[in-house]
């Protein structure tokens, strides 16, 4: 087996939550292995457009709130209609909310399940469709975490979220392998986005994450490159329903 195997080159990935973090480094790492990229957020993603466009790479931006369903068609079509077809999906858009579970909200439940969770199978169920129809190979890769694994404290939408993400991972698996479709996830470890800021601004949170990783450091967006090429090229074609962690060893502690 060569690095050929690995190259993405003529193909084409969405990836949802593509302004900045884990969903930025994706991008840049699909694109840096040959993808062309559907940049998905509400956000601005000029910063991801630029760093993809300089590996001579083309970037799709699609402005969307994944809180309802409403874009996913439009996401789809409009990959489809611009670039000729769809390969890869990369569901990363995803929120939490830290509150005491004795007294979380209904609105925390709701819009974190909304964007982790329902707008994430609904949007692999649509692309799926697409690539039955296409007659091709397809990629579904889910982004979980050390939360679909363990309890956590104070984020019991995004626990319940990325545990039920992880698990519905392995029905796509259980019942599109037979359309060669692969679906697996990656489990992020402690990465530094924004999404974790609080707790390594909290000292002793902070320290005793530290203290747990035998890596001995946070990972970056960079960290998961080469395992999302992995999971989306043809190295991995007989990989299905596989949760990839990335987390420096947390789980191995």
């Amino acid at each position: 087996m060569g690095l050929k195997q690995f190259s993405l080159e003529n193909k084409v990935a969405i990836v949802t939550g593509a302004t900045r973090g884990i969903g930025q480094g994706i991008a840049v790492g699909l694109a840096e292995a040959g993808a062309d990229i559907v940049g998905v957020a509400t956000g601005n993603m000029d910063t991801t457009k630029s760093l993809v466009e300089s590996l001579g790479r083309q970037f799709l931006p699609i402005q969307a709130n994944l809180v309802s369903l409403e874009p996913v068609e439009k996401i789809v079509s409009t990959t489809v209609n611009h670039f000729g077809r769809v390969d890869i999906l990369v569901n990363n858009a995803g929120i939490i909310r830290r509150q005491p579970s004795l007294d979380f909200s209904v609105n925390n439940w709701d819009e974190v399940m909304n964007i982790n969770l329902r707008s994430a199978f609904f949007l692999g169920q649509r692309v799926a469709k697409e690539f039955v129809k296409q007659k091709s190979r397809g990629k579904i890769i889910n982004i979980v975490s050390m939360l679909s694994f363990q309890g956590g404290i104070f984020t019991p939408s995004y626990t319940a979220s990325k545990s039920a993400l992880a698990g519905i991972t392995k029905t796509m698996c259980n019942e599109w392998a037979k359309y060669n479709i692969n679906v697996n996830a990656l489990a992020p470890g402690y990465i530094a986005t924004d999404n974790t800021a609080p707790l390594r601004e909290d000292e002793n949170r902070n320290k005793s994450i530290l203290d747990r990783i035998p890596a001995g450091r946070w990972g970056t967006p960079d960290d998961l490159k080469g395992a999302c090429v992995f999971l989306a090229s043809e190295a991995s074609n007989y990989v299905h329903g596989h949760i990839l962690a990335v987390d420096g060893g947390w789980l191995a502690r």
